[in-house]
């Protein structure tokens, strides 16, 4: 490489092109990051060059301002024509410069004197009598999605694209135009406004530097390209693959123009740059495609500041044919964009609502793209349906039973490599018996049994976020409706609505008043899935707190009818049309119970489980939280500290009775495997219900297995078991 420093007088003062190979990057600089600062350090620079006193005799007035490296690759040029070189770094740096000096010279043209506009239309234009094509009138030619635009702002007699907000190009020669016009002051005093754009022409042809680094016969210009400190814009992974790809592809020869219009310009849309949340990130939907794109083809799990390095290795390791390479990103890219727009009411759109959006659960988007890559002949509709519907029905049923998703992203590559061992005909076969037959807490495919323990219980408003809960009805009511594809599906734009309002107090209290206990539980029901449906959000502010029939409401004062009559009359939902159909007189904690239980075993068949499926492995004392084993011994080898205990929680006391140690720490979802059932509602509300008073059955067989229960945490749901001395 030979690097020189150059102002712009030089770099562009001769006849020269400076084009943008096809495949890079579009030009992504924009006013606040880049645009703003170049014009204050030019304004800043020509202010001083104003202010400066007459220069001492080989000095210059004032420090020139530097401006960063470009990387050029010289071009072999035919006789007659105009010298190009490829700008290997620094493309977007140049075109910049280029819009920023072209903008210049229309304003001094417009309101200077015209040896200073002559000046700068050196810099930005080559001799047309000079070129061959049309276009080698212009020193930088950017990349194709760029050229009708440069074309353009850079000629005053072309007419400007037909939205010209959308091209960043357009932008930036705009608010270069602007901003000199502003500053120079034009409607002022004539020969103010000369000697203010005279130094502008000064400051922008002598006293800006830049480093020009000319590749030599040999230079890798690919390794060159990644290595170098990028100022400006930072490069997408998709940028450093791109030029990685057809670097490769013009190394051998390829049809570099053919290669990229056929596959990679599509790619080049604001589409696939635009940032896109992956949980509390926001990243270029590329990068993402190319990321699940890897994790896919790899089998294996890539780090999303890795795609780049990743992908290069893969490259180099296997040697794929570029074109073949190429086909099959661009292929793999429409499949990735079509999962944003399934139908809503397919199979494949279900899952991609429910599993990526709601349950904000994308790790499992390699499995969906790797599902979807194929055609009806290679994998038949049947086994589609069924690796789609399995999977989210393991997600779905672990996520409403609160079990861990640590393990989610080694689960799905296990799927992948499973799939990729079997192939895509039998697909729907192999996800379901890879899911069935997991064995690990972390990874249990959760039984009815567990769904009914887990959601007849719990304050599922609670405990779930609003897009899992409003998936969660709006999967029951669509069940209500009919199959998949047969009916309206159920909107999205619902909100969740409590039956017997979070404030029943109000006015739902008075057959339970002064009794504490029937408070704390109606204070735990409210929150439970039988008393929450769906309704509009004009609707839920109206419903608010009133009483459930008219009567009611009208013994109260308040005007309209109840709770149920406004359900009657606004709600188009199967889920209310049945809860107001049902239930005329009343709504009752008995209700409540009634309609969870219902609306589980409904669950349980909207997101079935394989009847063969195993149970989980459960954890030993050794290590309560992931190992939870539970023995059946009898009574007569348990030792002597105690020699029975008949309370409800008796199997609690076994399994405490067995255990060495001096602590246990497990989760209230443990303690209930303990005990193969649910826990009362007092227990995950109230301190005292864990410790040894009379009045606490846990207490009691907790302390007569001789340990003590500390460190109750009713948020995190965790407890820790302490074995008492002697």
């Amino acid at each position: 490489m030979q690097a020189h420093t150059h102002t712009p007088a030089i770099i562009f003062g001769h006849h020269i092109r400076y084009v943008v190979p096809l495949f890079q990057r579009p030009y992504v600089w924009n006013q606040d990051d880049q645009w703003q600062p170049l014009w204050d350090d030019v304004r800043t620079l020509t202010e001083r060059l104003l202010d400066a006193p007459q220069p001492v005799y080989g000095a210059p007035p004032v420090p020139p301002h530097f401006l960063g490296a470009i990387v050029l690759d010289q071009q072999i040029t035919p006789s007659g024509f105009i010298a190009a070189r490829h700008i290997i770094d620094g493309q977007q740096r140049l075109t910049t410069l280029q819009l920023l000096l072209d903008a210049a010279q229309w304003v001094v043209e417009q309101h200077g004197a015209d040896i200073d506009a002559q000046a700068l239309k050196t810099l930005v234009l080559n001799d047309s009598t000079l070129t061959k094509h049309a276009d080698h009138v212009f020193k930088v030619w950017p990349t194709d999605r760029d050229q009708d635009a440069f074309r353009a702002v850079m000629d005053n007699t072309v007419q400007l694209p037909p939205d010209p907000a959308t091209s960043k190009i357009v932008q930036a020669h705009e608010f270069f135009v602007d901003q000199i016009t502003e500053w120079a002051d034009v409607t002022g005093d004539a020969a103010k406004v000369g000697a203010r754009l005279n130094a502008l022409v000064r400051a922008l042809r002598d006293h800006l530097k830049i480093v020009a680094i000319d590749l030599e016969p040999g230079d890798n210009a690919q390794v060159i390209f990644e290595t170098l400190n990028h100022r400006g814009s930072p490069l997408l992974a998709a940028d450093l693959i791109k030029n990685l790809i057809f670097q490769l592809a013009q190394a051998e020869g390829a049809d570099v123009h053919y290669l990229y219009n056929t596959y990679w310009k599509p790619l080049d849309s604001d589409y696939w740059r635009q940032l896109v949340a992956q949980g509390r990130r926001r990243r270029p939907r590329i990068d993402l495609f190319l990321n699940h794109w890897l994790t896919m083809k790899l089998l294996r799990g890539v780090a999303g500041d890795r795609v780049f390095t990743d992908f290069r290795d893969h490259v180099f390791t296997h040697r794929p044919a570029i074109a073949d390479l190429l086909a099959e990103l661009a292929a793999d890219a429409q499949v990735y964009q079509q999962m944003e727009n399934l139908a809503p009411d397919s199979i494949e759109g279900v899952f991609h609502y429910r599993v990526i959006r709601a349950l904000d659960s994308a790790v499992v988007s390699p499995f969906l793209l790797w599902i979807l890559r194929w055609s009806a002949t290679d994998m038949p509709a049947q086994q589609r349906t069924k690796a789609i519907t399995a999977l989210e029905s393991w997600i779905v049923r672990r996520a409403l039973t609160r079990a861990t998703a640590k393990d989610l992203n080694r689960m799905i590559l296990d799927l992948l490599r499973a799939l990729d061992n079997d192939g895509p005909a039998r697909a729907g076969d192999t996800v379901e018996t890879v899911l069935a037959t997991q064995q690990a807490e972390s990874r249990y495919w959760p039984d009815d049994r567990t769904l009914h323990r887990v959601l007849e219980t719990q304050p599922i408003y609670k405990i779930l976020t609003r897009p899992r809960m409003r998936m969660l009805l709006e999967a029951l009511e669509n069940s209500l409706r009919g199959p998949l594809g047969e009916g309206q599906a159920c909107p999205r734009n619902l909100t969740v609505e409590h039956v017997m309002p979070q404030a029943w107090r109000e006015h739902w209290g008075a057959d339970i008043d002064g009794d504490h206990n029937a408070t704390a539980e109606r204070d735990q029901l409210v929150h439970t899935l039988g008393n929450l449906t769906l309704v509009n959000g004009k609707l839920n502010p109206t419903l608010s707190n009133r009483p459930w029939t008219d009567d009611d409401t009208a013994t109260r004062g308040l005007a309209g009818g109840g709770k149920r009559a406004y359900l009657l009359r606004h709600s188009q939902l199967k889920l209310n049309a049945i809860l107001v159909v049902q239930h005329e007189a009343t709504w009752t904690e008995h209700d409540i119970r009634e309609r969870t239980s219902k609306l589980v075993h409904r669950i349980a068949s909207i997101w079935p489980r394989p009847a063969g499926a195993v149970r989980p492995q459960q954890p030993t004392s050794a290590d309560a939280t992931d190992d939870l084993v539970i023995h059946n011994d009898d009574d007569e080898n348990e030792g002597a500290t105690v020699a029975s205990h008949t309370g409800k929680y008796r199997s609690l006391w076994r399994w405490l009775r067995q255990q060495s140690g001096n602590d246990i720490s497990l989760s209230f979802a443990q303690v209930e495997q303990i005990l193969d059932g649910p826990l009362p509602p007092s227990a995950r509300n109230h301190l005292p219900h864990w410790y040894g008073y009379d009045g606490t059955a846990l207490g009691r067989a907790i302390r007569d297995a001789g340990w003590k229960a500390t460190h109750v945490n009713l948020i995190d749901e965790h407890v820790t078991f302490v074995q008492v001395s002697g």
